[in-house]
C-alpha cells in the first residue's frame, strides 16, 4: 500500500519541486541583479527563506483541487484521460508562472518592485498596452516570448515523467487512495495557508525591510499579482490594511487638520461639508487646468533637478509657484483624482476607476457647472482610457473632446495626438468657450511624456550630455527626456499664445504634474519621487515661490478660492491664500500611506505598526526617529475616511 501511495503522491511532489527550483532561480537572479539594494548577506537570505514560504503557498493554492481530484480519478476507467488532463494543468500552471516571473524585471525597472495591480489595470485597456509594448518594448516583448516558447517542447517531454508513474492493481488502489487523498490535502492545505496561527499567510508575514522592492522580492510574480487581484474584493475597506479607528475620532481628527472652525462642519449626513467665502469677490473668472503627464521635480531646474524644462521654469517666475508641492500617488488616475476632486489617496483604485463614484461624486467640475460655467475635458489619446469618460460624464463635465475630435494632428503616438495637437485644440475650445459669454472650466490632461515617449522628429534639441552623465542614464531614460522636453516645449508654446488670447484676461491656469516618472527607492515611501512643478498663472496674485509643503488636494480649495466661487464642497484640502494653511502632504505608494507634517513623517504598511521618520527637504532624505502617537492617529484617520468616505457617500454633490 506504501508504495501505491508513493506513485500516487509523485507527480505532484515532483512537479511542486520543479516549482520551486524555478521560482528559487528567478528570486536569486533578482536579488543578485538588485544586491546594491540590500544591507547585508543576511537580508538575502531573509528574502530567499521567505520567500520559499511564499512559493509553498502559492503551490498549495494552485495544486490543491487537482491533488484531492487525483487518487478517485486514477481508480476510474478514465484515469488515463485524467492523467492527458494533469499533465496540461502542469504545463499551463508552470508557463504562468514562468511568464509572470520574466515579466517581472521589466517591470520592476519601471516602478520600483514586482508586479502589481498596476498589471492588473493595464490589462484593462489592450489597446493601448499593445501599442505601448510594439512602440517602446520591442527587445522585452521578443525575449520573453521566446524564453516562454523555447522551453515548451522540452517542459511537455518532462512531464510526460513526472505524470505518467507506474499504476496499481485495483484490490490495493482504494485504500492507498483514501490515505493519498488525505495527505495531499493536508499538505497542500497547511502549504496554502502557510502558518496554523489565526491568520493564513499574507505579504505582511514575509516583509522585513524598508525597502519596498527588497520586500516584494519575498513573493513571487504570480502570488503578488493574485494577492492585489484579491485586493479588489477589499478596497472599500483600509481598515482591514491598516487597523481600525473610531469613527467619531476619525471624523474629529480630519476636520481638525483642514484648520477649519468645528462649528463649520454643521451637516449631519456629510461630516465633512462646509462653506468657504474666496478671497476674491469680483465676477467669478474662468479656469483651466493643465495636468502634465509624468512630471516629477527630479526633471526641473528651477526646482533642483536636471535642466530640461526652460519653459516651466519660466513660468515659475512668472505665477504662485510651488517648490514643495507633493503628488498623492503614482498613476494618472490619482492625480485626476487629487486635483478634480479632492479627494485623499487610500489603497484602493482611484475613485476615478470605482463603481460607486460614477454618479454624485463631488468633483470641482460638478461644484461649477452648478454656478452656471461651462465643463470640458480635452485629452489627445482615447478619452474612456482608465475610465475617465464615464466619470467625468457623471461628475460634472458637460463636455468631452479627445483623439476623434483632433483635426489632422500632425503626429500620432501611442497614446494619441501629441502635446502640440493637443493644445492647438485646446486653443480652439478655450475660444469657444469664451466666445459664448459662458464663465467656464478646461481640463486638459497631456500625454506625450509617456512611455514610450514618441514625440514630433526636428521639434526639439536634445541636451549635450556629460560622458558621466551618458554613463548614468540608459536609453530608455534618454528618450524619456526628450519627451519632457518637448512637452516642456509645446506647453510654452501654448502659453505663449494663450496670453494673446481674449480668453486668457479672465482666467486661471493651472500647470501641475499628475505624478512624478518613476517611483524608485529604497525608502517604504520614497518621498522625493511624489515631488512636482505646480505653478498658478493670471491669478491677479503677485509672482511668488511658495516654500511650504503642498498637497495636490489643496490645490482645488486654493483656485476656487482665487475664482471667486464659494466653496461648498466636502474638501479636506487646505486654501492657500491662507499664509497658516497646509505644511502638510499625504502619498500612497503601493500598498504603503505616508502622511508629511512639517518634517515629520509617518508611514503605515498593512498589518504593521506605524513607522515614524523626519525627512529632510532639501536632502531629499528619511530618517528614522521614535514614535508619535499623534501623527500616526492622524496619519491613520486619513487613510481610512478616503475608503470610509466612498463606502458611506459621504463624497456626495449631492447636498442641497
Amino acid at each position: 500500500m506504501f508504495t501505491s501511495i508513493s506513485y500516487t503522491l509523485r507527480p505532484f511532489i515532483t512537479f511542486s519541486f520543479i516549482l520551486i527550483l524555478t521560482l528559487f532561480i528567478s528570486r536569486a537572479g533578482l536579488s543578485l541583479w538588485q544586491f546594491e539594494r540590500f544591507d547585508d548577506l543576511s537580508n538575502i537570505a531573509k528574502v530567499l527563506f521567505n520567500g520559499f514560504r511564499i512559493d509553498l503557498s502559492t503551490i498549495g493554492y494552485f495544486l490543491i483541487l487537482p491533488a484531492l481530484l487525483h487518487p478517485w480519478l486514477m481508480l476510474s476507467k478514465y484515469h488515463n484521460i485524467w492523467l492527458k488532463i494533469l499533465k496540461i494543468i502542469f504545463f499551463i500552471v508552470f508557463f504562468t508562472v514562468l511568464f509572470f516571473e520574466l515579466a517581472t524585471p521589466a517591470f520592476i525597472n519601471e516602478y520600483g518592485f514586482r508586479p502589481n495591480r498596476l498589471f492588473i489595470e493595464y490589462l484593462s485597456y489592450p489597446d493601448e498596452v499593445m501599442s505601448m509594448l510594439f512602440n517602446g518594448h520591442l527587445l522585452t516583448l521578443f525575449i520573453v516570448t521566446s524564453l516562454l516558447i523555447l522551453p515548451m517542447k522540452f517542459v511537455w517531454k518532462l512531464l510526460n515523467k513526472v505524470v505518467y508513474t507506474k499504476t496499481t492493481n485495483i484490490s490495493s488502489a482504494l485504500l492507498s487512495s483514501v490515505f493519498s487523498c488525505m495527505i495531499l490535502a493536508l499538505v497542500l492545505f497547511l502549504c496554502a495557508r502557510g502558518t496554523v496561527g489565526h491568520r493564513p499567510i499574507n505579504p505582511a508575514f514575509a516583509y522585513f525591510s524598508t525597502d519596498p522592492l527588497v520586500n516584494s522580492l519575498t513573493l513571487n510574480s504570480i502570488y503578488s499579482v493574485a494577492h492585489a487581484y484579491k485586493q479588489f474584493g477589499n478596497e472599500k475597506n483600509a481598515a482591514k490594511l491598516y487597523g481600525k479607528m473610531d469613527t467619531d475620532k476619525l471624523i474629529k481628527l480630519v476636520r481638525k487638520e483642514t484648520g477649519l472652525a468645528p462649528q463649520s462642519f454643521n451637516n449631519e449626513h456629510l461630516p465633512t461639508l462646509t462653506t468657504r467665502t474666496p478671497v476674491y469677490q469680483g465676477k467669478p473668472k474662468n479656469l483651466v487646468i493643465i495636468l502634465e503627464e509624468s512630471l516629477g521635480a527630479q526633471y526641473v531646474g528651477s526646482l533642483g533637478g536636471l535642466s530640461l524644462t526652460p519653459e516651466i521654469d519660466k513660468l515659475n517666475k512668472q505665477g504662485w509657484a510651488f517648490s514643495n508641492l507633493f503628488a498623492t500617488g503614482t498613476r494618472s488616475v490619482r492625480g485626476i483624482e487629487a486635483v478634480i476632486t479632492g479627494f485623499t489617496p487610500t489603497p484602493a483604485r482611484a475613485v476615478v476607476k470605482l463603481d460607486k463614484s460614477q454618479q454624485g461624486f463631488f468633483t470641482i467640475a460638478s461644484l461649477l457647472k452648478a454656478n452656471n460655467y461651462t465643463t470640458q475635458f480635452v485629452y489627445g489619446g482615447e478619452s474612456h482610457f482608465d475610465n475617465m469618460k464615464s466619470f467625468f460624464l457623471g461628475n460634472g463635465f458637460s463636455d468631452i473632446v479627445d483623439f476623434k475630435d483632433i483635426k489632422n494632428p500632425q503626429f500620432v503616438g501611442s497614446w494619441g495626438a501629441s502635446d502640440g495637437d493637443l493644445f492647438k485644440q485646446a486653443d480652439i475650445e478655450l475660444t469657444k468657450l469664451h466666445n459664448s459669454n459662458q464663465p467656464f472650466f478646461s481640463f486638459v490632461f497631456t500625454s506625450s511624456n509617456h512611455d514610450p515617449f514618441e514625440i514630433p522628429a526636428g521639434v526639439i534639441k536634445p541636451i549635450k550630455y556629460t560622458e558621466e552623465q551618458l554613463n548614468q542614464y540608459n536609453d530608455k531614460e534618454l528618450s524619456r527626456h526628450k519627451a519632457i522636453q518637448y512637452a516642456d516645449y509645446a506647453l510654452g508654446q501654448f502659453i505663449e499664445n494663450a496670453k494673446t488670447q481674449p480668453y486668457w484676461k479672465d482666467t486661471i491656469f493651472l500647470i501641475v504634474a499628475d505624478h512624478d516618472a518613476r517611483v524608485v527607492g529604497k525608502d517604504l515611501v520614497p518621498i522625493k519621487n511624489f515631488h512636482i512643478p505646480g505653478v498658478i498663472l493670471n491669478s491677479g496674485k503677485k509672482q511668488r515661490l511658495d516654500n511650504r509643503i503642498v498637497s495636490q488636494i489643496d490645490l482645488a480649495p486654493t483656485l476656487l478660492s482665487l475664482m471667486g466661487v464659494t466653496n461648498k464642497s466636502p474638501m479636506l484640502g487646505h486654501d492657500l491664500n491662507n499664509p497658516n494653511a497646509s505644511n502638510r502632504a499625504m502619498m500612497q505608494y503601493a500598498d504603503n500611506f505616508a502622511y508629511m507634517k512639517n518634517n515629520e513623517v509617518t508611514i503605515l504598511q498593512p498589518e504593521k505598526q506605524p513607522l515614524n521618520f523626519t525627512y529632510d527637504l532639501l536632502n531629499k532624505k528619511l530618517a528614522p526617529q521614535a514614535s508619535n502617537n499623534e501623527l500616526s492617529d492622524i496619519a491613520l484617520a486619513h487613510v481610512l475616511w478616503g475608503s470610509l468616505a466612498y463606502k458611506m457617500e459621504w463624497y456626495s454633490s449631492n447636498y442641497e
